[in-house]
């Protein structure tokens, strides 16, 4: 099996819902639910990294190891090479980033995200994908698309519909409008330590502040993502109230093992 890290990162500060992973889900925070689910995929450790004392304080509560960021971080990806630097890692170590607002997220997908970067030494970065549901997503600014090579290696990450079916979004022939032609990009990440130091190093990149997305920065950088599709769909993770009512309801109905 490979051998590889979670880092969790998880701040305080949120827009639409502050302290979210101190949140109630049932009898425990969230960071708790999410943090058994990183310690049931065998990885070498479980990191919490946060910058935020009350969230260390309940993450040491619970057994976690706890790394103390800065609180300027411009992104997740520079907090979490904040951390490798703490842990010492080496460069060829794996770390898998698992957002701390996932508390529903299949453990085997920290593995397959781990073990698919560890089949592709070109690649600085392993994440995942999974197709869209419906076309109403192809359109929709909060469902990240991702284009790929025929290798399997992205070829850019878009909050636009991608690849733009020509013809049929011109109205021209609407029966070409193929939902297969669409990848729905899934937020989890496995890096080589080595790049998270290069990645701090840069200064974000133009289409990265053009998109919102920091996984556009190691494109523009001339690196190398590897993209597989997800062995199980992954449940939403919590970004608004009622996606944490939906969560609660789950893990409170016995859906999943909390």
């Amino acid at each position: 099996m490979t051998v590889f890290h979670v880092i969790i990162p998880a701040r305080y500060g949120s827009t639409r819902l502050p302290g979210k992973p101190l949140l109630p889900i049932g009898d425990e925070p969230m960071i708790a639910h999410v943090y058994r689910r990183a310690a049931e995929c065998g990885a070498a450790d479980v990191v919490v990294a946060t910058d935020d004392g009350r969230i260390t304080a309940v993450a040491e509560g619970i057994g976690a190891k706890v790394c103390l960021t800065r609180d300027d971080h411009h992104s997740g990806t520079d907090r979490l090479a904040e951390v490798v630097e703490q842990l010492g890692l080496d460069d060829d170590a794996i770390v898998v980033n698992l957002q701390g607002d996932e508390p529903l997220m299949p453990p085997q997908l920290l593995v397959q995200v781990a073990e698919d970067l560890a089949a592709h030494p070109d690649a600085a970065i392993s994440t995942l994908c999974a197709p869209l549901e419906d076309l109403e997503q192809a359109s929709d600014p909060n469902v990240v698309k991702v284009v790929c090579d025929r290798n399997g290696y992205a070829l850019y990450f878009s909050r636009a519909s991608i690849p733009w079916q020509r013809d049929a979004m011109a109205g021209r022939d609407p029966g070409a409008l193929l939902l297969d032609g669409f990848r729905r990009h899934l937020g989890i990440y496995a890096y080589r330590a080595g790049f998270l130091r290069r990645y701090s190093g840069w200064s974000p990149a133009p289409i990265e502040q053009a998109e919102a997305l920091e996984q556009l920065r190691a494109l523009w950088q001339g690196e190398r993502i590897h993209v597989v599709e997800a062995a199980v769909p992954p449940p939403a993770g919590v970004d608004t109230e009622a996606d944490l009512e939906r969560v609660r309801a789950q893990l409170g109905g016995g859906l999943i093992s909390p």
